[in-house]
């Protein structure tokens, strides 16, 4: 779900967050949030204090994001979440000053965007208000560019593109401060004409970002072309980068521009950089220097006005000190470094990679399938060397694997597959085959390590009562740490 296309239906006098729910401390906290967090011109957030009185409201006219508090008096949030969570324009976050491990579950099962606990949740509370906001403020400023005979429509701050184009970062997924670092840089960089050296690990999405740098600046209109320097035969180089003239080989029977002159006026993304062969970098560099080039055989230079972005996923230090990269080369590259983080680094993001995935696949097909809340826990608590590539095909395999269009289990060659790799810390992880009691029994004995075995501290940070704690430690299979861990002790309590 995404709230980028229906924000701009919303002007000043109708507030795009509806807050829902009789619970004073949550409204309270919500509405001062939006209020920090929205310019003066702009309604204050709209209130719904019954269920009645919330579909009443959502029926007239969808807002951008739905804040919902569990309890009311007529229903309940999760009837809010059944009735308009599959909405492709809204956004519902769960909001409570009572948190519960269930009602967690429950509510991200039934299609809650996120769980919040106030006000200990309140500045990812505020993350998502801000997301709204800065999008009313940016489809306010369309609304004037418009007015202006402008033909390009802001989206976000500092970022534009064609009114009907896709968002320039739409296909780098993910809400994990991480990619948030490497969002803000591309945003930045991408207005200039600096190089780009983007670093990481394979598959971890360069060649997204590269293209997002062309799409945000001001070559956007000129060529893209992305080049693998590693899979261009050594003897081929010199020819496919800067071109070669008739006759200046054999089987050279007509004149090829190379791929500087094809990308003139445009982008030129070279990924593996640290595999072209060295007297090819010695004529990059001299390009990069001089903005000229010289095809093969060729006897006139040729002026070429390229923008350059390139990529290796090997260590640059590692390669220079091996010989594969020269340093002069590194240096006119590396003006403005990026670094792509490996998905293991990415925390949540995981999951939402792999649900946007799923949800690409099912547009395809117009089938609404969709992950089990564990199977999604158990792909996020996994290393992935492949990165975002590795489990694209993951998602790929899932979903033609499966029987229903719920995910609650993952086949088993993807089970063998993940059992080789090892679990991000040294808790025993779920299976990924398993129902909600045992991902329940795996997070409380998780809570309870963490905490030194100390329960009125685990209930803390679980949100439960130490009552229903010990309830819950006594439910569990009586083996090994749940049967020891269901004595009361001295210990217990802090």
């Amino acid at each position: 779900m995404s709230t980028d296309s229906h924000v701009s239906r919303h002007t000043a006098d109708r507030s795009p967050i509806l807050l829902v729910g009789a619970d004073a401390v949550t409204r309270d906290a919500l509405s001062s949030l939006c209020q920090a967090l929205f310019p003066p011109e702009f309604a204050p957030p709209a209130w719904a204090g019954t269920l009645a009185e919330a579909d009443a409201r959502l029926s007239r006219g969808a807002p951008s994001l739905v804040m919902t508090d569990v309890e009311m008096p007529d229903g309940s949030g999760f009837d809010v979440l059944d009735s308009w969570a599959s909405r492709n324009d809204l956004d519902v976050v769960m909001c409570t000053a009572r948190p519960g491990w269930e009602s967690a579950v429950q509510a991200l099962r039934r299609g809650a965007r996120d769980y919040l606990v106030l006000p200990g949740d309140r500045q990812r509370a505020g993350e998502w208000i801000a997301k709204v906001a800065n999008l009313a403020k940016a489809a306010n400023a369309s609304n004037a560019g418009e007015a202006s005979g402008s033909l390009v429509a802001p989206v976000r701050d500092g970022v534009t593109r064609s009114p009907d184009g896709p968002h320039p970062f739409s296909r780098l997924v993910g809400n994990s401060g991480a990619m948030r670092r490497v969002i803000d840089a591309l945003e930045h960089v991408a207005p200039t004409d600096a190089a780009v050296l983007l670093t990481g690990e394979s598959g971890t999405g360069k060649e997204l970002a590269a293209r997002a740098v062309h799409d945000l600046s001001e070559r956007r209109d000129g060529p893209y072309l992305a080049v693998n320097c590693g899979a261009i035969a050594p003897n081929l180089v010199e020819s496919e980068v800067f071109g070669h003239d008739r006759g200046s080989f054999t089987g050279a029977e007509r004149r090829h521009r190379g791929f500087f002159e094809r990308a003139h006026g445009g982008t030129l993304f070279l990924d593996e950089i640290a595999e072209m062969p060295l007297q090819s970098q010695v004529n990059l560099l001299r390009v990069l220097e001089t903005g000229k080039l010289m095809r093969l055989g060729g006897s006139e230079e040729i002026a070429v006005d390229v923008r350059i972005v390139a990529a290796t996923n090997v260590c640059p230090d590692a390669a220079m000190r091996a010989g594969r990269l020269r340093p002069d080369l590194y240096h006119r590259l590396n003006v403005f470094p990026v670094t792509m983080p490996p998905l293991r680094a990415r925390g949540d993001d995981v999951a939402l990679l792999a649900q946007a995935m799923l949800d690409d696949a099912n547009a395809l097909d117009g089938r609404a399938m969709r992950f089990a809340p564990q199977v999604l826990g158990a792909l996020q608590r996994h290393d992935w060397p492949g990165n975002v590539r590795e489990l694209r095909n993951f998602v790929q395999r899932a979903r033609i694997l499966s029987p229903t269009t719920v995910i609650d289990t993952l086949p088993a060659p993807i089970i063998e597959t993940l059992a080789q790799f090892p679990v991000r810390d040294d808790r025993t992880a779920v299976a990924l085959d398993a129902p909600l009691a045992e991902l329940d029994r795996h997070v409380i004995l998780g809570a309870l390590a963490q905490c030194g075995g100390v329960k009125a501290r685990a209930a803390r940070q679980l949100g439960i009562s130490l009552k229903t704690l010990y309830a819950r430690l006594s439910q569990m299979p009586a083996q090994g740490a749940a049967r020891a861990a269901a004595q009361p002790l001295a210990q217990d309590f802090d």
